[in-house]
């Protein structure tokens, strides 16, 4: 399968004669490929700055005095030389891997071979479409070689400096040339860049009035007029469309009483939710009230499933948020997500709950914050993305087991869907497979339903993961499918993007493409606990183990109790085991089994680390359960398919392995 992030991961002119011979990645943490994906980069890091000062400097040779004072400036000269020839010779050893001379030096000069390295900051541009270039840009240049020197320092902070002016100018161009899809993703890269951008402020506000969110696109408008509040305020063009907003809200009022009974329309592809504005409790601002309500729905729009009301149009009911079935009659809704907001001193408490509408508003989920108050508009972020990743997994639960209890008579791929998904998640042979046929069933009921067709690419990564696949590259090439179609039909779903970057990491191992993807669907829905997990599996298959670490921290942090954390904290094994933390490699291992002793994926990190702790006979016990598991596991059968770039990952998960007798 291709798409535009293969235009750049495989260029054309790769094994071209005179064309690339090296894929470098120097945005992020610098890794170096030759044709054959192996990895060329040197193990010095001052080796590796100038392979990397090589690629970026603009072509022809570059005096050998010049690169020894960059990356040896506080040396004598003779010392900074001599190191600089050590270094050449240890690049020039890691580059003939590829077979070929690439470096050439001379007594006063180095350079590498012209056209023989692509390098992805030097790229980016050429991808279509051009906003995922803005996603290669994102990120620091070289971010494993600060305090290197500080020569090299200033160097490097120039030249991260101009690739985010790029990525600025870029983001620019594509709002400019108004695709709405890009154009909007372009707007938030943009602001995250320069929370001042009034173009990119006008883009979002434009967006969410295209879509209808009125109260979204007047919650965009109030935020900018803070981001620039400093800056002299909004321009009069702004203020202008914002008008524009409040006008359509006045065309469009409430009723003046309510409308006639009528039978209620359950929503075709999703769970309806409202957050109306909270109950100010004591001094509390009453704007702090509604900014948050605002924030909350905003964070939610991100969730693609859950179609929203917007706060105004609950704001206009509040008389009838107390009752269930009007809320049900009048707005159609589902779940309701209101509380309180009180402030105490210095200190804000919130307290919310979601309310199931059908039923008869029980209480389903509760959450309690307190919060210093001194910087509102991050209280309001934090709590937000807290919820969100909180509620979005418990309303697909509900909805599940909802789905589950009605007579399977209906036609509609979203109840499909439902009902797959709790049977898929019990990983018992049985009900996975009819987890399957339902989801199947779904994407041919309807062809152009991203969501179903990203979750049965899900299936498909557990079919090859619990080894159940009578012919594993077919379900592999069928995952691609699903999850490739997916991204097509929605290239806004963060959920598909990143179970498509799971495809590619776990199944095709192709874990660099696959971070991609998953930087994407974290620009999207920065809140989704799933894309935090397999960005940071995606990470540990690279061997970035402490960013892999961060990024599971941060889905602890949002889901502490996420319904899925079976699964989800199992994937902190991989980087514990690997960085030597055996214990606690261990006791995940434990948790997660006794909680799901299905998930045959558990047991090889488990016992990868009983083995380095010698806890024997705990291993063998765990070796027995993953063998009459999959019995025709081996060292040589994980080997074989582990998604582990590195060489000393791979050796180290596999000694932990033989040390249990496997």
């Amino acid at each position: 399968m291709r798409n535009y992030l293969d235009e750049y991961d495989a260029p054309a002119q790769l094994g071209a004669t005179g064309g690339y011979r090296i894929r470098l990645r120097v945005i992020g943490e610098m890794t170096a490929r030759s044709l054959a994906g192996d990895s060329v980069l040197p193990r010095n890091r001052k080796t590796r700055a100038l392979l990397a000062f090589l690629a970026l400097a603009p072509p022809g040779p570059i005096l050998r005095a010049r690169l020894a004072g960059l990356l040896w400036s506080t040396r004598a000269a003779e010392q900074a030389r001599m190191s600089l020839r050590q270094a050449v010779h240890e690049l020039n050893k890691a580059l003939s891997a590829t077979g070929e001379t690439l470096l050439q030096a001379t007594r006063e000069h180095i350079a590498l071979r012209a056209g023989a390295v692509w390098v992805d900051a030097q790229e980016a541009e050429k991808i279509v479409p051009r906003s995922a270039a803005l996603d290669l840009l994102d990120g620091e240049l070289l971010e494993d070689l600060r305090d290197l020197d500080p020569a090299f320092d200033v160097w490097r902070r120039a030249e991260n400096e101009r690739i985010r002016t790029r990525s600025r100018a870029l983001a620019e161009a594509i709002i400019a040339e108004g695709d709405p899809a890009e154009a909007t993703a372009a707007a938030e890269r943009l602001l995250a860049l320069d929370p001042a951008h009034e173009a990119a402020w006008q883009t979002l506000i434009r967006h969410h009035l295209h879509r209808g969110e009125r109260s979204l696109a007047l919650a965009t408008l109030e935020r900018a007029r803070m981001a620039l509040a400093q800056l002299g305020g909004l321009s009069s063009q702004t203020e202008r469309l914002g008008e524009a907003v409040r006008n359509s809200a006045r065309r469009d009022p409430p009723p003046l009483s309510p409308p006639a009974p009528a039978p209620r329309a359950t929503p075709a592809r999703g769970a309806r939710v409202g957050v109306p504005p909270l109950t100010v409790i004591g001094s509390a601002d009453g704007h702090l009230s509604l900014g948050l309500a605002e924030e909350i729905t905003t964070a939610l729009a991100r969730f693609r499933w859950l179609p929203l009301v917007s706060t105004g149009s609950l704001a206009r009911m509040a008389d009838g948020l107390r009752d269930p079935a009007a809320l049900r009659r009048e707005l159609n809704l589902d779940f309701l997500l209101d509380g309180t907001v009180q402030r105490i001193g210095d200190r804000v408490r919130v307290t919310l709950r979601l309310l199931d509408l059908n039923a008869e508003g029980e209480m389903v989920w509760a959450r309690k914050f307190d919060r210093a108050a001194d910087d509102i508009l991050t209280l309001q972020d934090e709590i937000a993305a807290e919820v969100v990743a909180q509620v979005d997994p418990e309303i697909l639960l509900i909805e599940a087991r909802r789905a589950a209890a009605r007579p399977c008579t209906s036609e509609r791929g979203y109840d499909l869907l439902l009902r797959a998904i709790p049977l898929m998640y019990r990983l018992e042979h049985a009900s996975f497979t009819e987890a399957g046929e339902l989801l199947r069933e779904a994407t041919r009921l309807e062809p152009d339903y991203a969501t179903a067709h990203a979750w049965r690419a899900y299936w498909h990564i557990f079919l090859v993961g619990q080894n159940w696949s009578d012919d594993p590259a077919d379900a592999m090439e069928q995952a691609a499918l699903c999850a490739e179609k997916a991204i097509r039909l929605d290239a806004a779903d963060a959920r598909a993007l990143t179970i498509a970057g799971h495809v590619r990491a776990f199944l095709h191992r192709r874990p660099e493409d696959a971070a991609a993807l998953h930087s994407r669907a974290l620009t999207l829905n920065p809140n989704l606990p799933m894309a935090w997990v397999f960005s940071g599996i995606t990470l540990s298959y690279l061997g970035q183990h402490e960013a892999a670490l961060a990024r599971m921290a941060r889905y602890k942090r949002l889901s502490p109790f996420d319904p899925h954390a079976f699964f989800f904290d199992g994937a902190k094994m991989l980087p514990a085991l690997l960085t030597g933390d055996y214990e606690d490699a261990a006791r995940i291992g434990r948790q997660v089994t006794e909680l799901h002793p299905g998930l045959t994926a558990a047991y090889k990190p488990y016992l990868a680390a009983l083995g380095h702790l010698g806890a024997a006979r705990e291993a063998a016990k765990v070796r027995e359960r993953l063998l009459s598991l999959e019995p025709g596991f081996t060292i040589d059968s994980f080997l074989a398919g582990t998604p582990l770039v590195r060489t000393e990952d791979r050796d180290h998960f596999a000694e932990g392995l033989r040390r249990v007798g496997l």
